[in-house]
């Protein structure tokens, strides 16, 4: 989380209707700050903002052909921060997809479905759990 106790979410699909759903949903119901970005190359020229969390579309194929998908998308996150979290979201409902996803070091993997926003809500809630404790963890380690 950065200086202000500010949680940012990056959202990123290919699906503007889908994309602005979560939009209000998040603004609704959390305080979380979302951005949206409609591509992975979007979302990648823009990780210099820090975001604690970046939910990713598994295709991202629908605006241009010439696009990084999902997986190459999260591969680049990865080398850029290699300890940010990514909830991948696709509508596919296959375990190789979901696998494949987690293999590639995903923190999870939801399906896109009128309960996809109370599932990212509890995983982002977990995130931010999780990086907590480590970051208490981290700040007894370093003062024994």
């Amino acid at each position: 989380m950065n200086a202000q106790n500010e949680v940012k979410i990056f959202l990123v699909d290919d699906d503007a209707l889908l994309l602005k759903s979560l939009e209000i949903d998040f603004a609704m119901h959390t305080k979380y700050t979302v951005e949206t970005f409609a591509t992975g190359e979007l979302c990648i020229a823009n990780l210099s903002f820090k975001p604690d969390v970046i939910i990713l579309d598994y295709h991202l194929d629908g605006i241009e052909v010439a696009v990084m998908n999902g997986l190459e998308t999260l591969q680049k996150i990865k080398l850029f921060n290699p300890d940010l979290p990514v909830v991948m979201l696709s509508s596919q409902d296959k375990i190789e997809v979901a696998v494949n996803c987690m293999h590639h070091k995903a923190f999870d993997y939801v399906v896109k479905s009128e309960t996809a926003f109370i599932r990212l809500q509890r995983i982002i809630e977990t995130i931010l759990l999780h990086q907590k404790v480590k970051k208490e963890l981290n700040w007894y380690m370093e003062h024994m």
